[in-house]
């Protein structure tokens, strides 16, 4: 049942058939990280889902960082209740992580849903797997699973 809620999420969410994603830059690693990369989706006139470019650039930022959120806002600057629950937890167990707004581009928005196949924000990766959202974050936190998890990964 759980699939079928996931799956019929992701086809109310997930980019319109037809879109186009812009040329522009999508997100980049803010300078926190040192980096001056940006992450490009090229113009897909026509094609349902995620632009391969764009699939490409998520798949490599998230193998090159232990943690990447994505979320509405910034760490700096959250602009909604679950993502900064995240930071605050994040930041908490002393965990280095990138962040990407995806209220900045609808293309990476509906990208991510279609990527995790989870409809909602934020979105945890750990170790280039996807982790969960703010409730899986919250539980795993209590637990004390969450500190083993960024422990093993952090000393990898």
């Amino acid at each position: 049942m759980a699939a079928t809620l996931r799956a019929s999420a992701q086809q109310r969410f997930c980019a319109r058939p037809g879109a186009i994603a812009p040329a522009r830059p999508l997100f980049s690693l803010g300078a926190a990280a040192g980096s001056s990369r940006r992450l490009v989706a090229a113009r897909s006139a026509g094609a349902a889902g995620m632009a391969p470019e764009l699939k490409s650039a998520i798949d490599e930022l998230i193998s090159k960082n232990k943690v990447v959120v994505f979320m509405k806002g910034t760490k700096q600057f959250p602009q909604c209740g679950f993502s900064n629950t995240v930071v605050q937890i994040l930041r908490e167990l002393d965990a280095p992580f990138e962040s990407v707004n995806v209220l900045e581009e609808d293309a990476v928005r509906s990208g991510m849903k279609e990527y995790s196949a989870w409809p909602t924000f934020p979105q945890v990766y750990i170790d280039g797997e996807f982790f969960g959202g703010c409730d899986i974050m919250i539980e795993t936190y209590q637990s004390g699973e969450l500190k083993e998890t960024l422990e093993r990964v952090m000393n990898e």
